[in-house]
């Protein structure tokens, strides 16, 4: 049979049955309603957290948060389709050459395979709970919130075919290996996405190893730390996440090609501008104006206020680790705790103090 192989959604049928009975196997009227939580949130997003709860050897209680966010991960997934088809992703006519594509459209095709070939085989061994959660981290945090955001500025400048392509292909795969977790929104979305007839008889997703490219996994990881770093910047400086600032990122080699990509994500102006406040992330010089858009006084004032009270912190940590007789008689996850606490109110102290130096002259 071409199609999804019939034991992977036997499996998840009998996981659901199996996970219900559990759930309403107590004293009448202490069980889960399994008809509230669908009608609530939808049999999809029911029916994903038994399988992200279904670790062998345990009886996980079923918790109604854990059911919302699986709702949410569904809505994750339908905005980034919707994003994509809006965008021009598709899967007509064959993949482009992987040697002429930009580093990222190579690192999520690696990132796919992947998580093909680990989830596929998560699932070979009834391992439904880390296969559901590596395919949701893969969808969640690799492609809507890096993928798509480091794209955008191809598919805004409308010079994106190829992007176009590898973004449609990964969709179509990401639905196939999804379908049995997630049947319902995994059909509606594969069938608009791809003209197709029914995920149920379409092939199950199989890794492309020619896709792996460890080159550029790396590069991505270090435009995933600039794009870190610039955020937490800003985010200490009392700059709004959705404020567009004049800014520039300066690099050399590979990344350099990347600059604007991730300046489109840090949402700087390209514009001339006399920088306020300058800061570096390896190899990457960040140049900001800040003028006018912080309230220094305040912001020095609050971060003033911040460093004090971990400076407090890291003076009573040391007090205790250098008390003899306190050391003597703490157990010892206590004095764990403790000394994890000072390293972290040194890499605190050090964060702040660089970011009073980096604001600009009141």
């Amino acid at each position: 049979m071409d199609g999804v192989p019939p034991f992977k959604t036997i499996m998840l049928h009998g996981l659901v049955r199996d996970q219900f009975g559990k759930k309403m196997s107590k004293s009448r009227g202490n069980v889960v309603d399994p008809l509230e939580f669908m009608d609530k949130y939808g049999a999809d997003a029911l029916r994903f957290t038994l399988a992200r709860g279904a670790n062998p050897g345990t009886d996980q209680a079923l918790a109604e948060e854990w059911v919302g966010g699986s709702r949410n991960f569904a809505t994750k997934l339908w905005n980034a389709t919707r994003f994509a088809m809006m965008n021009g992703a598709t899967v007509d006519g064959p993949m482009p050459d992987v040697a002429k594509l930009n580093a990222i459209d190579k690192w999520i095709l690696s990132r796919l395979t992947e998580t093909i070939r680990e989830a596929d085989l998560l699932f070979e061994k009834f391992e439904f709970a880390k296969a559901s959660e590596l395919i949701y981290h893969f969808a969640w945090d690799d492609l809507c919130d890096w993928y798509l955001e480091l794209s955008k500025e191809s598919f805004a400048t409308g010079n994106a075919a190829d992007s176009q392509r590898v973004l449609g292909h990964v969709l179509d795969q990401l639905m196939r290996l999804l379908h049995p977790l997630m049947p319902f929104i995994t059909e509606e979305l594969w069938v608009s996405l791809t003209g197709g007839e029914s995920l149920v008889i379409a092939q199950w997703p199989e890794a492309n190893l020619s896709y792996l490219d460890q080159a550029a996994e790396n590069l991505v990881t270090q435009m995933q730390s600039v794009i870190t770093e610039v955020r937490r910047f800003r985010n200490d400086q009392g700059v709004k996440a959705t404020a567009k600032i004049p800014g520039r990122l300066i690099t050399s080699g590979e990344l350099a090609n990347y600059a604007s990509a991730m300046g489109h994500v840090l949402k700087l102006e390209v514009k001339e501008f006399t920088p306020t406040a300058s800061f570096e992330i390896g190899s990457v010089k960040c140049e900001l104006d800040l003028s006018g858009t912080v309230d220094v006084v305040a912001e020095r004032a609050r971060l003033t206020k911040d460093l004090a009270t971990v400076q407090k912190d890291q003076q009573t940590a040391q007090v205790k680790l250098g008390n003899e007789g306190f050391m003597a008689k703490a157990p010892a996850e206590v004095v764990t705790e403790i000394k994890e606490r000072l390293v972290k109110t040194q890499s605190e102290i050090e964060r702040i103090t660089a970011a009073l130096a980096a604001l600009p002259t009141a």
